[in-house]
């Protein structure tokens, strides 16, 4: 009998980090886009995958035939949006600008950009793993889309002295 546990142990040990090994560079990239983080300093992107792989390790038995990268994509999403949440208030009504490529947008902006275009979540299933109107997650969605396709200008530079007496 404790061979018997000791052998499944061992093999739900190996499935899972083969699972980890090929999950887990674009697990971290998600999150570093979620959390707008510099891809070489992302402290809270390790440790959103970390918790998420954590989970989904606990779930690992439970899987049934599930996919366990939906399921770890599943907890990281969950999780950001939770963490957000209580971070900004209402997923980023008042927030800094984070340094990443996504900085700019709002933590929900990120979230649904990062499911729907770079994890091709169908807005169906981003709406139902949000608890969103489909019609809203479209409108969020392409709210971002834009704004990240056309950024607003950036403010011009104060003229100087010395430039106002070099024009004629």
């Amino acid at each position: 009998m404790r061979e018997r546990h000791a052998s499944r142990n061992a093999r739900r040990a190996r499935e899972f980090e083969a699972f980890v090994a090929g999950a887990a560079g674009r697990l971290l990239h998600a999150a570093t886009l979620l959390t707008a983080e510099a891809p070489d300093a992302n402290p809270r992107a390790r440790r959103l995958l970390a918790l998420s792989l954590a989970h989904t390790y606990a779930d690992w038995d439970r899987l049934h035939g599930e996919d366990p990268y939906d399921r770890a994509r599943q907890h990281l999403a969950t999780r950001f949006a939770r963490a957000a949440w209580h971070r900004y208030g209402a997923l980023g009504r008042t927030r800094r600008h984070p340094a990443g490529p996504l900085g700019g947008l709002a933590p929900q902006e990120r979230l649904l950009l990062v499911l729907r275009l770079y994890e091709g979540v169908a807005e169906e299933q981003t709406a139902a793993l949000l608890g969103l109107p489909v019609e809203r997650v479209r409108t969020i969605c392409d709210r971002a889309t834009a704004a990240l396709l056309r950024p607003p200008p950036s403010p011009a530079r104060p003229v100087t002295a010395d430039a106002r007496a070099a024009t004629p």
